[in-house]
């Protein structure tokens, strides 16, 4: 049966990024014969410049119908002064809450060639291999009452509201604990139960259901020092489970240890399987267009959505091997510690993927 993929390249560097995983798509069409067909869709400023809004209802009628989701990036400095009710990200809020994708899979895999490009010391990040789990519709991001209002005093007031339901903890939470099933069976709540109450209530969820999963190691630890052990100690995690804000936040620390953000793909499930995949750094504005963009993570991303949501682990399983060859080869892009390796453009290094696929 044929799978169809919608592609959102977005702003900034999103097109450019996602052609790159395009050629590796068609390759893998070409020599497995995947049956895999695509289309585009707007999403982000490139949407707000076409048809006024971040997100229409065409391109969400589009999502759900397909079998998952390929996104560049969404976002850039055109965009920021508009009212915050329809900038770019509101539109990336927007089809997550309207697919109900609730589990942000955030791998941090340190390739044993980039050992020596992360921030740390070779010692400490050797074998990283740490997979986040976010909570992705809930808390401070999607509360209700929001805003900024005028106090008496006339001074202006900006507020939002944290806020998780139980089952929105246990839906997580049980995904999370299920996922360190099939890892290494260590599962870390990070919250900040000493100060919030939502906290407070994520920590007795999470040690309600856990004699459910009696083959997981639970531990908790609050998210200052959680953020504190990744730079210490990181490879003593396996699989954390937090919410939405401080997976945000931690994700992206725990990107930086593995050499490059632009290594890194992310995946958004809900719970029929329907997926959104996504490199986790950002659109780069600055150097959109240059040709100089890493495109792994956004070629790593098609690794996961073959993987996670057609159920392809034969082509994902190509794809990793072809990422792990490239950086045999020596080929790196600007963002990567580059010392003594041969340096080359976007469209080069998806070149080099695809040729490694082919051979």
């Amino acid at each position: 049966m044929s799978k169809n993929i919608l592609l959102l390249p977005g702003d900034g560097i999103g097109s450019e990024i996602v052609d790159e995983a395009v050629k590796v798509l068609d390759a893998l069409n070409d020599k497995m014969n995947l049956g895999v067909s695509y289309e585009k869709g707007l999403m982000g400023g490139c949407s707000i410049d076409a048809h006024g809004l971040p997100l229409t209802d065409e391109t969400i009628a589009k999502a759900k119908a397909s079998d998952g989701i390929l996104l560049g990036a969404v976002g850039g400095p055109k965009w920021d002064t508009l009212d915050r009710a329809i900038r770019p990200e509101k539109g990336l809020l927007k089809i997550r809450a309207e697919l109900d994708l609730f589990s942000n899979l955030r791998p941090a895999i340190l390739y044993p060639q980039l050992a020596d490009a992360s921030s740390l010391k070779k010692e400490l990040v050797e074998g990283l291999d740490i997979l986040i789990v976010r909570e992705l519709t809930g808390g401070i991001y999607f509360g209700e009452p929001r805003g900024v209002r005028v106090l008496d005093n006339g001074e202006r007031q900006g507020y939002n509201t944290l806020v998780y339901s139980e089952s929105e903890i246990e839906r997580i939470g049980r995904n999370a604990f299920e996922i360190a099933q099939k890892r290494g069976k260590r599962l870390c709540s990070v919250e900040k139960a000493n100060v919030l109450e939502v906290s407070g209530l994520w920590r007795e969820v999470m040690e309600s259901i856990a004699p459910d999963y009696p083959d997981v190691e639970l531990s908790h630890m609050y998210v200052d020092n959680a953020a504190m052990q990744l730079v210490r100690a990181p490879k003593q995690f396996d699989v954390i489970v937090t919410g939405n804000l401080f997976g945000d936040i931690l994700s992206d620390c725990a990107a930086m240890l593995t050499g490059s953000i632009g290594m890194l793909p992310s995946a958004s499930l809900n719970a029929d399987g329907l997926g959104m995949y996504e490199p986790v750094h950002g659109s780069a504005p600055d150097i959109a267009g240059q040709g100089i963009a890493n495109p792994l993570a956004t070629i790593l991303s098609l690794e996961m959505l073959l993987r996670y949501s057609l159920g392809m682990s034969e082509a994902a399983d190509a794809i990793a091997k072809a990422v792990g060859d490239v950086l045999d080869q020596g080929l790196r892009t600007a963002d990567i510690d580059s010392a003594g390796m041969t340096k080359v453009s976007t469209s080069e290094m998806g070149d080099a993927v695809v040729k490694a696929l082919l051979s």
